[in-house]
């Protein structure tokens, strides 16, 4: 165990609507709020929390491809827009892809610890329904090796993941894995409509997990070994939480036990340019994880709720068997059998996830961390589960691209 050589808190978490199809609101052919509004929101939701942006001694946001998505970069030069007293304090903007959010994450966590910072707001967010579907998955491809890009399906990361689904199939059978995967997305949508916020909480569809069994996957319409309902959609959305020290915690006037405190965290990147050596399992994950674990002293069988990266169901479904979980091939099995449900014995993803509350790409590990001191702290409101005595820890688990980025983080009620 390597002792963080301060105590490090977050506190005062907000999430602005995960905004994409699914959600009434949502109209491709209207216009919808663009980076300004995100960032503006989960900031000034984050600074009604802590007393004000003169508590907050700088500041990062995670982003991923605003560049791109919205032709906008220089991040950083966005945040005075949340309140004119940021102007003149630092800030900075940090990138993984999608685990750009958990980036943010170890930043703040990292200036906390380095005693540059008391306070630090941090953000994520993402602004992806400006294109359309293909050529956004073009742009999301910057996530992987690029220059394979040709190589690739045309959805290039649906089809990555489909190659990963396709090999789990292939070396443990395919009826036992798509049951597991099909009680995955049936639990994303059982949490998500108890989250305002999420993208699917609208859903409607009557008994999820047998129409995720009824439908297959359909290589001519989309990709070989998975179907949409497989899938995080599209989402556009932000998230936000300080992170203090616990001097910082006492300045901004917040108690203890409305804060969660952070006692480990493990971060890893796998070479993007290798293909990963085995597809039925995700190595970086598996490492980020247990560095985590190793270094808040903790054990899994600790951990009362975990938010890890289900990109795609089989995500879900190998994340479990790289914590230890499940056996390697078993995972399917101990999702199948209800372990990471809401009332399982391991509940994951209690607002949906990924494909649930939505993944915009660069506020997802932000969002992670919120979910988790919602949980942690009983602020979660109709989505709040039970937090057993004994298991008083939660975890996130962040990845960019195909298991090449992963920031995990283990809290602890404050």
């Amino acid at each position: 165990m390597k002792k963080l050589r301060r105590k490090v808190y977050m506190t005062g978490g907000y999430n602005t609507v995960s905004l994409g199809t699914g959600r009434r609101e949502f109209h491709p052919k209207k216009s919808r709020p663009g980076l300004e509004h995100y960032i503006s929101e989960a900031g000034k939701g984050v600074l009604e929390q802590i007393g004000g942006a003169d508590n907050v001694d700088e500041s990062v946001i995670g982003n991923f491809m605003a560049a791109r998505f919205n032709r906008q970069a220089n991040m950083p030069g966005f945040v005075p827009m949340i309140d004119e007293k940021l102007q003149w304090k630092p800030a900075s903007s940090v990138e993984g892809a999608c685990g750009s959010g958990g980036l943010a994450l170890m930043y703040g966590i990292r200036s906390v610890l380095a005693e540059t910072a008391e306070v630090v707001l941090t953000l994520g967010v993402e602004v992806q329904n400006t294109v359309k579907a293909i050529y956004g998955a073009d742009i999301l491809a910057g996530a992987g090796w690029y220059q394979k890009r040709k190589q690739g399906h045309a959805y290039f990361f649906p089809g990555q993941f489909s190659d990963r689904a396709g090999a789990y199939y292939e070396k443990y059978g395919y009826d036992k894995a798509r049951k597991g995967m099909a009680k995955w997305f049936a639990n994303a949508m059982e949490n998500a409509r108890l989250d305002p916020t999420a993208q699917e909480y609208h859903n409607t569809t009557p008994d999820p997990e047998a129409v995720a069994l009824k439908m297959k996957p359909n290589g001519a319409a989309f990709v070989d070994n998975l179907t949409v309902l497989d899938c995080s959609k599209v989402s556009d959305g932000a998230s936000g939480i300080a992170i203090c020290s616990e001097e910082g915690l006492a300045k901004i006037g917040v108690d203890k036990k409305d804060a969660v405190e952070v006692i480990g965290f493990g971060h890893v990147i796998r070479n993007i340019t290798d293909d990963p050596a085995d597809p039925t399992e995700v190595v970086a994950i598996k490492k980020a994880a247990h560095q985590a674990l190793e270094s808040a002293g903790v054990t899994i069988d600790q951990i009362g709720t975990i938010e890890t990266h289900d990109c795609f169901t089989i995500a879900g479904i190998l994340a479990v068997e790289a914590l230890g979980l499940a056996a390697r091939g078993e995972g399917a099995d101990w999702v199948a059998e209800g372990n990471t449900s809401r009332d399982g014995h391991l509940p994951m993803n209690t607002t949906g996830g990924l494909i649930g509350w939505g993944h915009p790409t660069g506020a997802t590990g932000v969002h992670q961390a919120v979910t988790i001191w919602q949980q942690l702290t009983g602020k979660a409101g109709k989505a709040q589960i039970e937090i057993a005595d004994d298991r008083p820890y939660g975890m996130t688990i962040n990845m960019g691209g195909d298991d090449v980025t992963v920031v995990a983080v283990v809290y602890k009620r404050g």
